[in-house]
């Protein structure tokens, strides 16, 4: 049995929509179980709407709730131990839950959940991982917001706990890592890319298989299975692919119904524009993970509705069932363990 702690206050809507996502999700995941933490006064009129929810969760009271322009900062002092997103992360420490959802504010549950689980051993960033849509399926890319800059050894640690993602996500067994870079020739990027190439390389790791540099487009391609960057590239391009897809939404929806001859087209070829629809649909790979703790926390887009939540929560139920925690601890050590071996007594 998976038991998921959520964060019924976070995010634009808060129980509005985090309560009707978990029952979209335990109507597809007939075994897991919730546990709660939110304002009572506000989440539990939502939840008795839902009694076989209700019957399969344990709910818990919580006087704070984050809100999504706090800071940081701000958030870790205002009584986060009352908070209903400090105490969704704080059941997976406690061994409550399995895997911790908020749709709440980036910053804070990053923050906490640092602070909180605190980071695995020889990892000294954690990276936000995220589900890209491709022509080939979907593919992993990371970091896409956690961290802002990272050195060739952070780089090659989010290329480890990527592929055990991968692995964890889509049950590839030995997936197809690429490092973000502005061409693929060798000699190109960064300093920090390249090194982290060469690290990658030279780490012959058993469990991701090393494809190289990788451009911007391929990540729509579905060139690899794995896209490691930093936070700050990774956001942006995150951001320009999903305003992308809107942009292009938009675009038909004028075409279509700008002249009579266009709107019957559209019913000719309605079908087909369904599928287009639900390919470019942002909440199918709603969900993004947290790698590098020593637990699962699952970030939800924080505009979402009931549908985009409930996929989140699928990636969560995925992770714990697939002993995502357990996999990039086993590759971390893998890696370590070869790595100093290799350096010889002098590293020791």
């Amino acid at each position: 049995m998976i038991r998921i702690s959520l964060d019924l206050m976070g995010g634009d809507f808060g129980p509005e929509v985090v309560i009707p996502g978990a029952a979209k999700a335990l109507e597809r995941h007939p075994g897991v179980s919730f546990v709660m933490f939110g304002q009572q006064e506000k989440c539990a009129p939502i939840l008795a709407r839902y009694p076989t929810l209700r019957e399969r969760s344990v709910f818990h009271h919580c006087e704070i709730a984050v809100a999504m322009d706090e800071k940081p900062s701000q958030a870790l002092r205002r009584g986060r131990y009352k908070s209903s997103m400090w105490k969704a992360i704080e059941a997976v420490k406690a061994k409550e839950a399995d895997v911790a959802v908020s749709a709440g504010n980036t910053g804070a549950l990053m923050a906490m959940s640092l602070f909180c689980l605190r980071t695995m051993a020889n990892i000294e960033r954690p990276a936000l991982a995220g589900i890209w849509p491709t022509l080939k399926g979907e593919s992993i890319v990371l970091d896409v917001g956690a961290t802002i800059g990272a050195d060739a050894q952070q780089l090659l640690d989010f290329a480890v706990m990527g592929g055990a993602m991968a692995r964890a996500l889509f049950e590839i067994e030995r997936p197809m890592v690429g490092l973000l870079n502005v061409g693929v020739e060798e000699v190109k990027g960064q300093e920090e890319v390249k090194e982290a190439g060469r690290l990658i390389r030279e780490a012959g790791l058993d469990t991701i298989n090393y494809y190289g540099f990788v451009e911007g487009d391929d990540l729509g391609r579905g060139t690899v299975d794995v896209v490691v960057t930093e936070g700050f590239t990774g956001n942006v391009a995150l951001k320009t692919a999903e305003g992308t897809a809107r942009q292009i939404a938009q675009y038909l929806r004028s075409a279509m119904s700008r002249t009579l001859l266009a709107r019957l087209g559209y019913l000719l070829a309605k079908e087909a524009f369904d599928r287009l629809r639900e390919k470019m649909d942002p909440r199918k790979v709603n969900g993004a993970v947290f790698l590098g703790l020593n637990g699962i926390v699952i970030k939800s887009h924080g505009g979402t509705d009931a549908e985009g939540f409930a996929a989140a929560i699928d990636v969560g139920y995925d992770m714990a069932r697939n002993g995502l925690t357990q996999k990039i601890e086993n590759d971390l050590k893998e890696y370590h363990a070869r790595h100093s071996s290799s350096a010889g007594p002098e590293a020791a």
